[in-house]
């Protein structure tokens, strides 16, 4: 049976830009195009020129990509000819092959907003298309407030879409614009919109106010429409826009879906789905979301024994997907919930061989409870757990000793005679024989340490001049003056490797050491020096 081409359109560079705290440059604009071109996708909206100078700068010049680049902005304004209206004139001026217009098409906007009529409002759709046809682009018209506008008047929001449609708009855009629509109604309403537009030249564009972006788009699909807009990790303004990374595995993994469509992702592409989406985030200077569908770190983490002995037997047991299809991987938590199912996973995991006869597993395991009731929690914290495991097996090399440290808080005035509190830390290591006292400055105790304990590691410091904090979590345990402190520390390299390492102690800065030490040894673990460098072995 011939499947159906569903279109992806990615708009993370234009809509997703309008999540606060994001602000792209040309540069980061760039590398995502290349990103989002590899993925498959088949539109990648670049933004609106002439908005600010970073758009201007993308579309000033012809961009190499297989999708179809694409430039965003408004219908001409009321009252003005298509020539005489500068700002469409910017947009029609794009070195792109395709150009998303916005316009409304609800009625209370056009009153309201446009101030204008409704009659004129589809005069400034048709001319508009009009216009970017005759210079040869493929034209997409998102209708703003579609879903709101098509329950306030009905016909009315289909007249828009049936104006666009005739004007030559390759796609016209169902727009659910505030996010407040919910699957039965897009349902519907997209299945009447069918009668006046084919749904091979319908899209849906949906907000995730409601927490059902990804869920309204899929029911927009099944009721007919062909193509599919949304963001990287659904970014965007307010609660973020239908994520694609959600949507893609569905669309390809999934039956009632994969049978009756194709996309542009093939199954060799989705395999990169998880590390694009933990790119993108690094690029954003975020920790990747941990509980994200398909692509966290725990979608397909297993805490309790039971379900991890129901796993080691048959996978498909507690998972809906092979999680290598979209390049994520199996993790067995090891905590005081697990039993010696989690564990014996784990280990093989991190390529320990161990009977399960052995009698050390059983030792293991208890260490690990014991230590969970103290206030450890392993399963957020592999990197400490594979150390743990490591060393009661034996087969951690020695790299350092610390010696002491010693942290200094003052308060004092800067050279610009602004009152400021500082920290300075010293630490002192030994590598082998030799000494190495280090000294380093920080915002905060924590930070100071971090700085003095990775300045100089003598032989191995190249090994970890690529590593930074990336992320630093407390918790309190307990109340009271003798609470027990439980850190969290995430680290990256330059190659994009990420691991979390937790300490624990009465003293918050004990605790910061311990995850630190942790991360630096992971590190150097990870790196292999200890054959290389011939590392003393622990007795």
């Amino acid at each position: 049976m011939t499947r159906e081409r569903l279109y992806l359109f990615d708009t993370t560079l234009r809509d997703g830009q309008q999540t606060p705290g994001v602000d792209f440059s040309l540069d980061d604009k760039l590398v995502i195009m290349e990103m989002l071109d590899q993925l498959g996708l088949d539109y990648i909206e670049g933004g609106y020129p002439g908005a600010n100078p970073t758009d201007t700068a993308l579309f000033a010049e012809a961009r190499p990509t297989k999708a179809t680049f694409t430039a965003f902005g408004m219908v001409k304004r009321a009252g003005r000819s298509a020539s005489n209206d500068p700002g469409l004139q910017d947009i029609l001026r794009a070195k792109v092959k395709a150009i998303c217009f916005v316009a409304k098409s609800w009625d209370y906007h056009v009153r309201v907003a446009l101030q204008t009529t409704n009659e004129e409002n589809l005069l400034t759709i048709k001319d508009t298309i009009e216009s970017a046809k005759a210079l040869g682009r493929e034209v997409l018209l998102d209708c703003e407030h579609f879903f709101d506008g098509f329950k306030a008047n009905p016909a009315y929001a289909l007249e828009v879409a049936k104006t666009a449609y005739e004007a030559g708009a390759r796609w016209v855009v169902l727009c659910d614009t505030n996010g407040g629509t919910l699957p039965p109604e897009v349902s519907e309403i997209v299945r009447e919109v069918t009668k006046t537009v084919p749904g091979s030249h319908l899209g849906i564009h949906a907000h995730n106010d409601t927490e059902q972006a990804v869920a309204n788009s899929l029911a927009a699909v099944l009721a007919g429409v062909r193509q599919i807009q949304g963001t990287l990790n659904g970014i965007g303004e307010r609660c973020g826009n239908a994520n694609l990374v959600s949507i893609i595995p569905t669309l390809v993994l999934k039956k009632e879906f994969a049978e009756r469509f194709e996309t542009g992702v093939t199954e060799e592409k989705l395999a990169t789905l998880t590390h694009v989406s933990r790119a993108f985030d690094e690029l954003l200077n975020r920790s990747p979301n941990a509980q994200a569908p398909y692509v966290g770190r725990s979608a397909f983490a297993t805490k309790a024994g039971i379900h991890a002995s129901a796993i080691v037997k048959e996978p498909e047991t507690y998972e809906h997907v092979p999680p290598d299809s979209i390049g994520n991987r199996r993790r067995m938590l090891v905590s005081d919930q697990a039993g010696k199912s989690n564990l014996l996973a784990e280990l093989a995991r991190i390529g320990l061989a161990v009977d399960k006869s052995d009698s050390r597993l059983d030792t293991l395991l208890r260490e690990v409870k014991e230590r969970e009731a103290q206030g450890y929690a392993y399963d957020g914290a592999d990197a400490s757990f594979e150390l743990l495991a490591r060393r009661m097996l034996g087969t951690v090399p020695h790299y350092f000793d610390v010696q002491s440290f010693r942290v200094i808080v003052e308060q004092r005035h800067n050279a610009l005679g602004e009152l400021v509190t500082m920290s300075e830390a010293v630490v002192k290591v030994k590598v082998d024989d030799e000494i190495f006292i280090n000294a380093g400055e920080g915002n905060g105790p924590v930070n100071a340490l971090d700085v003095a304990l990775r300045k100089d590691l003598g032989k191995y410091q190249r090994f970890i001049d690529d590593l930074e904090l990336a992320d630093y979590k407390v918790r309190i345990l307990n109340g009271g003056t003798g609470a027990t402190t439980r850190v969290l520390v995430e680290s990256r390299d330059g190659e994009g490797n990420r691991w979390f390492t937790v300490g624990v102690s009465p003293n918050i800065v004990d605790a910061s050491f311990q995850a630190l030490s942790d991360s630096i040894v992971f590190k150097l673990l990870r790196e292999e020096v200890a054959g290389a460098e011939k590392a003393t072995p622990r007795p």
